[in-house]
């Protein structure tokens, strides 16, 4: 099987060091930018599986690098996980409403880094999920086609809006989902959601969950995950 490609960007050459170190002795093949500009270029010439993208670039942020790859129908769909300063919540926002995928904090575990990766080629190996496809993870059971909820095999009445809550992010176990992303997939066309009115939501579900309703994890400052399946 080949090698995944991995082209990670920033313009700290220790962090750069670190990262392809541990990506290559986890048998990725790792390519490196310094710069915002030569990553688009990279992009553009490489065959690419994922990016693992700092924020805080000269120049050309990484915000505005990944402004530019998801507007361009060629690099729309390439993963990226953000590397970000603890205090950059409004741009781990802004990223992640773009479409970057995830988001790791420096100072950062190459462990925990790597296990994000994972995830997220897991995800792109997996068919998307049909409208009738029942989900089952750990041991909660969502219907799409009966909109019906199980918990440990016991039933969940939820309102509609937290049955497309918990359908949303079950589907995609570890994406971080922003509070106005939730809004976007969820709302009608006559259905009032806001912001936040997505937190009340979450309560409401937790609450029904019951014990399972651990498996909705806040990530502060951002928004909302379920919980990340081994």
């Amino acid at each position: 099987m080949a090698k995944k490609k991995i082209l990670v960007v920033d313009d700290e050459e220790d962090i750069l060091e670190l990262v392809r170190y541990n990506l290559s002795r986890e048998g990725y093949d790792v390519l490196s930018a310094g710069t915002g500009e030569e990553a688009i270029q990279l992009v553009t010439n490489e065959k690419l599986d994922l990016m693992v993208l700092d924020l805080m670039l000269p120049e050309m942020d990484g915000l505005e690098v990944t402004r530019m790859l998801k507007k361009d129908p060629q690099t729309a769909l390439l993963p990226i996980v953000m590397l970000t300063a603890k205090g950059e919540e409004a741009d781990v926002v802004a990223g992640l409403e773009m479409g970057a995928d995830d988001y790791v904090t420096k100072p950062f575990s190459p462990r925990i880094l790597s296990a994000r990766i994972r995830a997220i080629l897991r995800r792109q190996e997996m068919p998307a999920p049909g409208a009738k496809t029942v989900i089952r993870a750990f041991d909660l059971e969502v219907d799409p086609g009966k909109r019906s909820v199980k918990a440990g095999g016991n039933a969940v009445d939820l309102t509609y809006t937290e049955f497309q809550v918990l359908y949303l992010m079950i589907r995609r176990p570890g994406w971080v989902f922003t509070r106005s992303m939730i809004v976007d997939a969820v709302r009608g066309n006559d259905y009032p959601v806001t912001d936040r009115s997505v937190d009340v939501q979450i309560v409401g579900l937790r609450k029904k969950l019951g014990d399972h309703g651990k498996l909705i994890e806040t990530v502060r400052g951002v928004g909302y995950r379920f919980k990340e399946t081994e």
